[in-house]
């Protein structure tokens, strides 16, 4: 249940707007809903400030829309990640309100919330235009958690004269992070130049040599740069989502 839903029920009860009873109804599924495949998360608001997030990648389309319909009862936006745009088809039709969202692969229900709940502006940076998927995952949970973000893609260390015609955007940033394939070395070229936090996040992109993105991970794991912290491979939601955390409003 989104937090700001839940207090004005509580509200209700304390107004005598609203029995007990009636505010029992409404929470007695609050922690979780179980259906037949999966105990679907319904407390992790509440718990953590962000709904549970869907991971496509093994699911069937009904399982992901059925996921999704019962997280959205909460009134909180949320996603799925790692949808094929096949499956996005059944998904988008089967919830309403839902978007799919192709170069991320993430299907939306609901809408952006507006970017006030971070201290400074996200700015997330792609190594090439072929880490842009992960880029954009990472960018997309950011906005959702509501904040604001920045985009640079493409400015990899084979051309570093593109990412410095960007320096002033990276170092007004409050976190800065930072996608790469290949051999990984971007994060470490923004982790010395730049006193911003670094979150890197390795992608599958790359040749034989790259092993999938192992090689961009063990160089991001030995950065040389103090302040680079490391994601799992092609993991823009979890990098996206560390930065909104990092990036919170302390709440009074």
């Amino acid at each position: 249940m989104d937090p700001q839903r839940l207090r004005a029920l509580l509200e209700q009860v304390e107004a005598g707007r609203a029995s007990v009873d009636e505010a029992m109804q409404k929470l007695r599924e609050l922690p979780f809903r179980e259906l037949d495949f999966a105990h679907v998360d319904t407390h992790r608001h509440l718990r953590t400030g962000f709904p549970e997030v869907v991971l496509g990648e093994g699911k069937t389309a009904q399982q992901i829309a059925a996921i999704l319909i019962e997280l959205a009862k909460g009134g909180a936006t949320v996603f799925a990640t790692r949808v094929s745009a096949a499956e996005a088809a059944t998904v988008v039709a089967a919830v309403p309100g839902a978007r799919y969202l192709p170069v991320p692969r993430v299907v939306v229900v609901g809408e952006t919330p507006p970017p006030d709940r971070g201290r400074g502006v996200i700015a997330v940076v792609s190594a090439g235009t072929s880490d842009v998927p992960v880029a954009e995952e990472a960018a997309l949970t950011a906005e959702l958690g509501g904040n604001r973000v920045e985009r640079i893609f493409d400015v990899g260390v084979a051309g570093l004269h593109r990412l410095m015609a960007h320096r002033e955007t990276i170092a007004a940033a409050e976190i800065v992070i930072v996608v790469a394939g290949m051999e990984g070395a971007l994060p470490s070229v923004v982790g010395g130049l730049f006193a911003r936090p670094v979150i890197a996040v390795p992608t599958s992109v790359g040749y034989g040599a790259s092993l999938g993105g192992i090689a961009a991970l063990l160089s991001m794991l030995n950065s040389c740069a103090a302040g680079v912290a490391v994601v799992n491979i092609d993991n823009g939601f979890g990098a996206g989502r560390m930065a909104a955390m990092l990036n919170r409003k302390r709440e009074s």
